[in-house]
């Protein structure tokens, strides 16, 4: 019977960087559910910081992305052998695990009424091999993706406080993005540029150095080492290649 698991043994190239992308699934209906507050709920994000930094503890990759319900994952080495029907499972099966998890938390301290009776997350995921030098414009198209994101999303739900879905959505179609800034501030007072950084730009999660100091045993003088640590980045610039190379991942 073993011969019948026909693609178990498919593997991602050894020549490319290997960046998983986990999408939450249907999460219009989970931010239903819960409430979500429009445009962008902090309880969500945080929520997903949290699944971010799991993902981090158990697989040590070389870069996080993520915004809204997207995780980028670029890894540095491929567990499981490579093989790509565990790697499109595992990866976003601890996803959903974590985030189910962390939403409980977060919104049971939000709203103690929170029903979590039929609560169901999944996320798809899909494996995109790069070439090193295609890594930074990976991610800055993700971040593009991220801005074009924030500004609909903050057009949008303006809009709906008057219009109907079909209506927003006709109404922002074709827009640019400084028509919808103009639109928000003149009608709103909204300034897009003062909003917070991890709704414009997301969210990166990365090693950093810090300076650690102790007292040698031995010598019993103050010596520093220098220590790895997780570190979230919500404070993100535009990506260019220097962010990338700054961080030995290109």
């Amino acid at each position: 019977m073993k011969d019948y698991e026909t693609f178990s043994n498919f593997k991602v190239p050894k020549s490319s960087r290997i960046i998983l992308r986990l999408d939450g699934r249907r999460f219009h209906n989970l931010s239903l559910k819960l409430n979500f507050e429009k445009p962008y709920d902090i309880h969500f994000y945080k929520s997903m910081i949290e699944v971010a930094k799991d993902i981090f503890r158990e697989f040590s990759p070389l870069f996080i992305y993520t915004f809204s319900d997207e995780i980028n994952i670029l890894l540095s080495e491929i567990p499981f052998s490579r093989r790509i029907e565990k790697l499109n499972s595992v990866f976003p099966s601890l996803a959903s695990s974590s985030l189910t998890l962390q939403l409980k938390k977060n919104f049971n301290k939000k709203n103690h009424n929170s029903d979590f009776s039929d609560f169901l997350i999944s996320f798809d995921s899909r494996i995109i091999p790069v070439a090193i030098e295609d890594v930074y414009s990976y991610f800055k198209w993700r971040q593009d993706e991220s801005w074009r994101n924030f500004v609909n999303s903050y057009g949008y739900w303006v809009l709906r406080e008057n219009l109907s879905k079909e209506e927003a959505s006709e109404k922002l179609n074709g827009l640019k993005s400084s028509d919808i800034h103009e639109y928000l501030y003149s009608k709103k007072g909204i300034n897009l540029n003062e909003m917070p950084t991890w709704q414009k730009r997301g969210v990166a999660l990365y090693k950093k150095k810090k300076t650690i100091k102790g007292i040698n045993p031995i010598t019993k003088k103050e010596e520093s080492s220098f220590r790895n640590f997780l570190y979230v980045d919500d404070e993100l610039n535009i990506f260019d290649e220097d962010f990338f190379k700054n961080l030995a991942i290109i």
